[in-house]
């Protein structure tokens, strides 16, 4: 049976049941105090116990049947009024599994269980909506992106199979070049992967450590691009994967050392702990960038103002990664541009107060120029 077949029996049953008590009540009332053998004459009728059974059971069957009737025309018009707004959210659901994430039940009344329902359903397809558009805008530049090297390596392969007196040393060099890039594009889609995933262990993790490994990493890279990394800050322990941590670091430091002034820039890095969050801060010089671009610069294969293609431009994965790895530790990730030029990234991961009791001791605090 269908539910509104089944709510019109249960208001249907209800309402005999209280029209049999009612019936019941009024029948106890007139019987009440009277003897078995009590006879009452009014004019040329005589009244008794036996008499009013006999002309009360007809009326409570005709009152019995009318109630009957009554309940189930009213039941299935009050079911079908109170499951309409189920009746529309279930439609919007086969919409949305038939490929429509466009659709919105847009329930309108008063704020009650079934408008909570749909207002939830609403705010579900609009995530899903905007999830499913940027996997598709992901799949698209990640197949983009994969097919760049392997045509460049296959336009390299048939030239020197057109002419075999081509200098196979130069060949083999640009092919170590596009294959390389196309390793990193593959390793950083699989990090991509990883974080959005969370699987992974947390652990006690000490991001001013993170910091001071991945300067040092990238401190060749800065002295060749002839850019100054200034770190400082306090001891800031979290809590989460150290690996993943050491690579959003390592991705925000390598940001903003290519993306900076051609000489004489500069890169800031500072840790600091606050009462419910740490903060790891890193600012760059750079070219004045827009809100607008900003915004959009957390999104897979964005890379700035151009699409640079050099030996250490990255994918253009950096700071999607960022994000990811933020998300999967609960934290926030904000990107500002600086009034003189370059980007100001905060990232926020909560606290571990079980690593932090009340009466601890201010972190320790540490500097560090490198240039």
């Amino acid at each position: 049976m269908s539910v509104r077949l089944k709510l019109t029996l249960s208001y249907a049953g209800f309402l005999m049941l209280a029209g049999a008590l009612l019936l019941a009540a009024v029948l106890v009332y007139f019987l009440r105090g009277l003897p078995d053998d009590a006879v009452y004459t009014t004019g040329d009728l005589m009244i008794d116990r036996s008499a009013i059974m006999r002309s009360f059971t007809p009326v409570a069957a005709i009152v019995s049947a009318f109630l009957l009737v009554f309940g189930l025309l009213g039941g299935w018009i009050l079911a079908g009024r109170m499951l309409a707004p189920l009746t529309r959210i279930t439609d919007a659901t086969r919409m949305a599994a038939n490929g429509s994430l466009s659709h919105r039940i847009q329930l309108e009344g008063r704020k009650d269980e079934f408008r909570e329902l749909a207002d939830a359903f609403d705010a579900m397809l609009v995530r899903l909506e905007a999830h499913v558009a940027e996997q598709r805008r992901f799949a698209a530049n990640a197949s983009h992106e994969l097919r760049t090297p392997l045509a460049v390596s296959q336009s390299l392969l048939d030239v020197a199979r057109s002419d075999p007196t081509h200098d196979h040393g130069e060949l083999v060099d640009r092919l170590h070049t596009v294959n390389a890039r196309a390793i990193d594009l593959t390793e950083a889609l699989l990090a991509l992967s990883h974080a959005g995933q969370r699987s992974f262990t947390r652990e006690p993790v000490d991001l001013s450590l993170l910091v001071e490994e991945a300067t040092e990493t990238l401190l060749p890279l800065a002295e060749k691009r002839g850019v100054t990394i200034d770190t400082s800050g306090d001891i800031t322990p979290a809590v989460g994967s150290q690996a993943l941590l050491l690579q959003m670091t390592t991705n925000l430091v390598h940001n903003a050392i290519v993306h900076n002034l051609p000489e004489q820039g500069t890169v800031w890095v500072k840790t600091s702990v606050r009462p419910e969050t740490v903060v790891l801060t890193v600012e760059n010089t750079g070219e004045k960038l827009s809100s607008q671009l900003v915004s959009t610069l957390t999104e897979p294969f964005q890379r700035g103002t151009e699409r640079i293609r050099n030996d250490h431009a990255g994918v253009g994965l950096g700071l999607a990664i960022v994000k990811s790895i933020t998300q999967a530790h609960d934290g926030s990730l904000t990107i500002i541009p600086r009034p003189a030029g370059g980007l100001r990234i905060v990232v926020q991961l909560p606290t571990p107060h079980h690593h932090m009791p009340p009466n601890s001791q201010v972190p320790q605090t540490w500097s560090r120029t490198a240039t």
